[in-house]
């Protein structure tokens, strides 16, 4: 790897730099508190569909094993159980083992917020005005980005596009709700779909149709795409629905791209604490870094989460769909490859 200068890329970065302030701007006015946080920490949430960077803290004969935090979300709900209130952070997070590509890089931005008393739907609501609000900012001559190439956004925001994940899967890829909900039912149907099934998992096979079948076609009518109510497999911090076969959980698409999430929290520390050995279990059996499970975050449960839903948006992903370019990349003026 190597470091590159990239000064062409200087009129998105201004323009980055704007949405950057005016995202401050909404949340300050809804009264949201903007949070500094750590990006190392001891011990991790246990997630097993991502891989950490993991690094150590030395001194004299003291060693300890730290980690670059993939999100914020350790430290925010801590904050959450003593009273801090809705809250934001936008800053670095870190999430190893994935490519450089288009649309990540292994450091990236993300925006995370947490609103106390509404739940999943609710929030979907509160991410819609950030949405609305970023692009009525930037019409303005007065906040325009740079030479004000960008500012006639062809995306609508009045609405969302919605869809249930069984609604979306029956509609782009034929697979019925009964199919999507019963384990062996999902595999044979991939199967007879051409997907490799041998040693997969349910989650496995539902990510790679979502994928291949149904993402590239979201967000392409001029709106923004929700999906909503995901299997409770796929849920590991979301509370699960009354019908116990989903959670309350939401994505959102642009362009075919997924930009963020949101899902009204898991307050019970009892469940919390069997997902995350559950996750721990995962992340062994597929060779990833074996970190510190985040006991702490646990303990803090038992004191009580209020009602409250987070979301996390990938910040870079999201000033892509207002400023008109094709790659991450082409917002940064330094970059490592």
């Amino acid at each position: 790897m190597k470091i590159q200068t990239h000064l062409e890329n200087l009129e998105n970065y201004r323009s980055y730099l704007a949405i950057e302030e005016i995202t401050h701007e909404f949340f300050r006015k809804r009264k949201y508190l903007r949070m500094d946080l750590p990006v190392l920490s001891p011990s991790l949430i246990p997630e097993s569909y991502l891989e950490v960077f993991k690094t150590e803290f030395n001194y004299f004969q003291k060693k300890e094993s730290l980690y670059l935090t993939p999100s914020p979300e350790l430290f925010l709900k801590r904050l959450l159980t003593e009273g801090i209130g809705d809250c934001y952070y936008l800053g670095r997070a870190y999430r190893n083992s994935e490519p450089n590509s288009s649309w990540h890089l292994p450091e990236f931005t993300m925006l995370e917020f947490y609103k106390l008393g509404i739940n999943y739907l609710e929030m979907a609501d509160e991410v819609l005005g950030l949405l609305k609000f970023i692009k009525s900012r930037l019409s303005r001559p007065s906040f325009g980005m740079p030479g004000n190439k960008h500012n006639d956004i062809n995306l609508k925001f009045d609405k969302w596009e919605k869809y249930t994940i069984a609604q979306a899967f029956e509609k782009f890829t034929g697979i019925t709700h009964e199919e999507l909900f019963e384990e062996k039912l999902l595999i044979e149907k991939a199967k007879n779909k051409g997907y490799q099934t041998k040693n997969a998992t349910y989650e496995d096979l539902f990510s790679q149709i979502m994928a291949n079948e149904i993402e590239p076609r979201l967000g392409r009518n001029g709106r923004a795409t929700l999906l909503y109510d995901y299997p409770w497999e796929l849920a590991s911090l979301a509370k699960i629905s009354a019908d116990r076969k989903t959670a309350e959980r939401c994505e959102f698409y642009i362009n075919g791209l997924e930009i963020g999430g949101f899902c009204t929290e898991l307050n019970n520390y009892k469940e919390q604490e069997k997902r995350f050995f559950s996750e721990q279990l995962k992340r062994k059996q597929s060779g990833l870094i074996t970190h510190t499970i985040d006991k702490g975050f646990i303990e803090a449960l038992k004191y009580g989460l209020p009602p409250v839903t987070g979301a996390g948006i990938g910040f870079e992903r999201l000033a892509m769909t207002f400023i008109g370019t094709n790659s991450v990349s082409e917002l940064k003026l330094i970059s490592i490859q």
